[in-house]
């Protein structure tokens, strides 16, 4: 069998039931589906891995409505592309109906994106953009409101295998059981990566092994999947290990995210672990993290490697407190229904009615008062009682403690 395109191209599907994974957004129940089937396509972002089925999805739609496709690519494309999309609205081409595709939109600036707004407002332009990064910390937030995000998954072995194996059988490749396995886990998640491991051993005009497909994947990747288990093992191996204090096992875990590429992942594990396990403890390391994790993000891989073994190491050779999380426990009496109202002199009123048997808010400033403290109630009175913070057993939190207990003995 001949064929003159790329297989990951070729092999595309055409039609949403042909669309290996996202069952989520694709079962025929799915509220994402039954939009797409309606044609009243919304503005849309497509948030996640590469080589899940995004571009084919945008694809799907755009044939299956009445308007006429553009991409383009956040990484390539200038504010002239964009503008030369836009000056094609009046054309016979395009009926006043554009679906614009922008993969990689987190590498579009936040001018380049503000001059979608007009557009996607008076809708003139759908959008539908693509992104392997978070679109909360990479979207400009005008344009995120004005978009509907849908989250696509890494696919599992079993459905890239079912369709590695399916290719296979149309081109009648002799391809055995344990190869297809090795392929299916080495792509991580990723058909295209998949494919494209296929195509390239087909072209050898050789029988597909288990041996002949350990010559052309590296190893390594196969034993770390960025969408499963081990991405999540490994990132919980480091922050356990920042916890517990050991510095050599939190190095080779930040070592194991860094060799594959997980700076993201590892960045926000970092900045998690300072304020969960250090804290109060040892307050200016929660600074010193958010600075280390900027210059890796500016550096990137592999500079961003420097900042980012300083502060792991600084994180378990620290002083421990787990403090803040005194804050479930007020999160869980507030979704518990209590502390409904509050003590009159917390309140912002200032009128208390005719009926109000004590007028006044009655607020005492604690400024003027003798250590800037005055003992009243700030708690609602069904918790006036309650302790949320006890402080940790380190060198800074006792004095915390102990200052907070001399001005209440001299009141």
């Amino acid at each position: 069998m001949e064929i003159n395109e790329p297989f990951a191209n070729f092999y595309r599907p055409k039609k949403l039931e042909d669309v290996v994974g996202q069952s989520h957004l694709l079962n025929k129940d799915a509220v994402f589906y039954q939009t797409i089937n309606s044609k009243k396509i919304p503005n849309m972002i497509f948030y996640g891995p590469p080589g899940i089925g995004k571009t084919t999805v945008a694809e799907i739609i755009a044939h299956n409505t009445d308007m006429k496709l553009y991409k383009l690519n956040g990484t390539t494309a200038k504010l002239d592309d964009v503008k030369a999309i836009t000056d094609e609205l009046n054309s016979l081409l395009t009926n006043n109906k554009i679906l614009l595709y922008l993969d990689e939109i987190q590498y579009f600036n936040k001018k380049q994106q503000q001059t979608l707004l007009d557009f996607i407002e008076n809708g003139s332009i759908t959008l539908i953009a693509s992104t392997t990064e978070n679109p909360m910390f990479y979207i400009y937030p005008a344009l995120l409101s004005r978009c509907m995000v849908f989250e696509f998954k890494a696919l599992k072995k079993d459905d890239i295998k079912k369709r590695l194996t399916d290719i296979s059988k149309e081109l009648k490749i002799k391809v055995n059981d344990e190869a297809l396995d090795f392929l299916s886990i080495a792509s991580n998640g990723d058909m295209r990566k998949a494919i494209n491991y296929l195509e390239f051993l087909y072209q050898s005009k050789e029988a597909i092994t288990l041996k002949r497909c350990e010559e052309i994947v590296n190893k390594a990747s196969i034993n770390y999947d960025k969408a499963g288990d081990v991405h999540y093992d490994t990132l919980s191996a480091f922050h356990k290990s920042i916890r517990g204090s050991d510095v050599n096992a939190a190095l080779f875990y930040l070592a194991k995210l860094l060799d594959n590429g997980d700076l993201i992942a590892a960045c926000r594990r970092l900045l998690c672990v300072a304020n969960e396990d250090i804290g109060l403890a040892n307050p200016p390391v929660i600074s010193l993290v958010k600075d280390a994790v900027d210059s890796a993000l500016m550096l990137g891989l592999p500079e961003g490697r420097l900042p980012l073994s300083n502060i792991t190491i600084l994180l378990a050779s620290s002083p421990k407190s787990n403090s803040a999380l005194s804050i479930d426990a007020a999160i869980a009496d507030v979704r518990a229904g209590k502390g409904v109202g509050y003590p009159r002199a917390m309140q912002n009123k200032h009128y208390d009615g005719k009926d109000a048997k004590v007028k006044g808010q009655n607020y005492q400033y604690p400024h003027d008062y003798k250590d800037h403290y005055v003992d009243q109630q700030y708690l609602p009175d069904d918790l006036k009682d309650v302790q949320y913070y006890k402080p940790g057993d380190n060198k800074i939190e006792q004095s915390y403690a102990e200052y907070l207990k001399k001005i209440k003995r001299n009141h």
